[in-house]
C-alpha cells in the first residue's frame, strides 16, 4: 500500500537537511537502515509496507520539516522550526 506520497528525493533532503545519517532516521523510526537507504534509491515515491514512511515523515514533521508540492508536481521540503509541543 502507499502512502502519503512522500519521494526518495524528499527523504534524502529532509535528511540531509537536519543532518541525520541513516542510522540517526532509523533510530527515531524503529525502519531499518536497510530499508531507508532502498527508499532514498527508489526513482520517486518508495514502495512501502507496515507504515515505514508514515513513520518516516512523522520523524522529519517533529523535528520541522515540512513536505510540499506533489511526487508529480515539483515535490520538496521546507525547513522550519519544530512544532511546539
Amino acid at each position: 500500500m502507499q502512502e502519503q506520497g512522500l519521494t526518495a528525493q524528499q527523504i534524502k533532503a529532509a535528511r540531509g537537511a537536519l543532518g541525520w545519517s541513516v542510522q540517526d532516521l532509523a533510530d527515531r523510526t524503529g525502519v531499518g537502515t536497510a530499508t531507508i537507504s532502498r527508499y532514498e534509491l527508489a526513482n520517486a515515491v518508495p514502495r512501502s509496507r507496515k507504515g515505514n514512511l508514515e513513520r518516516i515523515r512523522s520523524a522529519f514533521e517533529a523535528a520541522g520539516i515540512e513536505f510540499i508540492g506533489s511526487p508529480d508536481d515539483r515535490p520538496g521540503i521546507r525547513i522550519g522550526k519544530p512544532p511546539a509541543a
